[in-house]
């Protein structure tokens, strides 16, 4: 097998793709088990394979149709469920009632949604040839960022309210699909 290949659906790239996909599996599975320390790390490793699989692609002439998909299949994974996954966990612990649950995990799934739409769109301009200097609406990895920093200000107890934590997610999935401007690196 040649790790080198283009064609080869699991070429150097793609590899990494793969280990992406793998760490936010794990990762979700130590959220479920209340270890949020060890899922932190695992999504930190899948954000720098999600680096490092498009360094490789570009350096050994490895990027496909099939290795962008994968990607965003990954991203999907690690940067749109994981993250809202390991906050909405975290916040059950604040939250007081049934009927809030309820409504958190109503907004999560719409964090999720607004998020494979944001990948969706991003991959039709990508095929349409369309990318430019900057991404227009928040890019999912950032996203995902700023989810985590949701719960490092909410297990430190510096934000302590479940309701202004789910509004600030609203507002992060509210602006994957806007029109705002970010450099594109």
């Amino acid at each position: 097998m040649d790790l080198f290949d283009k064609n080869n659906r699991f070429n150097i790239a793609n590899l990494v793709t793969y280990l992406n996909v793998a760490l936010g599996v794990v990762a979700i599975y130590f959220i479920v088990k209340g270890d949020f320390f060890t899922a932190i790390i695992l999504a930190w490793m899948a954000g720098a394979c999600d680096i490092i699989d498009g360094k490789l692609a570009r350096k050994y002439n490895l990027s496909t149709e099939f290795g962008i998909q994968l990607d965003s299949f990954a991203d999907f994974l690690s940067f749109v469920v994981m993250p809202p996954f390991l906050l909405f966990y975290a916040l059950k612990s604040g939250m007081t009632s049934g009927v809030e649950e309820l409504i958190v995990g109503l907004v999560f799934i719409a964090y999720i949604i607004s998020g494979l739409r944001r990948l969706i769109e991003f991959n039709l301009k990508v095929d349409a040839g369309e990318v430019a200097k900057y991404f227009e609406g928040v890019p999912t990895p950032l996203g995902a960022i700023l989810l985590w920093v949701l719960y490092l200000l909410f297990s430190n107890g510096i934000i302590t309210s479940v309701s202004i934590i789910t509004l600030l997610v609203i507002v992060i999935a509210w602006s994957m699909n806007s029109k705002l401007k970010i450099p594109h690196p």
